[in-house]
């Protein structure tokens, strides 16, 4: 039987995914994250497809440990129990340490990527203030008026939303403040997001990769 549902499972996948679109495909390739639109989407990208890789080899040592005590240990035909084994130090220090390391690892990573995200450029070519607000956001352009070097500025509210205007290939510093609600800056295309809160002052660079029209994400309870 099982020589027939390897092979058998094989060919269902095989028919599922030559129906998916490319886009479909490329979604598949991406374990679920958008299509990249930031330059810092990569460092993001390369930490998301490692901690599923650790996550699939985590889950197959155990499901094989899992298998091999069930066929290892079954019940034998004259009903004899194995060994019963109070301690097993052996095993205690490996499932004590081993989780203790696997987050070790994650933790570097996560670290590492994260400094990489928030470096910031020298000398900008734009900058946003960014102001939350419950349930919308203001966007304020500085010196970015063609005619005077005034600031431009555009402000939503929970009906209107406003709209990020973002030169592609030109690097932009969003500076984020909030007088009053806890929010979170995200467009998943850029590939990660900043959280908004009042009294600290958050700030992050960015550079547009590609042309295009992305929504932002509510990602914080935005309340007072």
């Amino acid at each position: 039987m099982r020589r027939v549902a390897v092979p058998l499972l094989g060919l269902v996948m095989l028919v599922v995914l030559s129906g998916c679109s490319e886009a479909d495909k490329e979604q598949w390739k991406r374990l679920g994250l958008p299509e990249s639109a930031s330059d810092r989407y990569v460092y993001m990208h390369d930490l998301w497809i490692g901690s599923w890789i650790a996550a699939g080899v985590v889950g197959f040592f155990v499901w094989g440990l899992i298998g091999w005590a069930v066929v290892r240990y079954r019940r034998r035909s004259d009903d004899e129990l194995p060994p019963q084994v109070r301690y097993n130090l052996p095993i205690e220090v490996l499932y004590t340490m081993a989780p203790v390391v696997i987050v070790a690892v994650l933790f570097f990573f996560t670290v590492e990527k994260q400094n990489k995200i928030l470096e910031q450029v020298d000398h900008p070519d734009h900058t946003v203030v960014v102001t939350a607000q419950q349930w919308s956001w203001t966007f304020n352009y500085i010196g970015e008026d063609a005619t005077n070097g005034a600031n431009v500025w555009e402000s939503g509210n929970a009906d209107t939303l406003p709209q990020l205007w973002l030169a592609e290939g030109e690097s932009v510093r969003f500076d984020l403040h909030s007088p009053d609600v806890i929010h979170d800056m995200w467009v998943p295309e850029f590939g990660f997001k900043l959280d908004v809160v009042p009294g600290r002052s958050n700030s992050f660079d960015m550079t547009p990769t590609r042309v295009g029209e992305f929504v932002g994400r509510c990602a914080e309870l935005c309340g007072v």
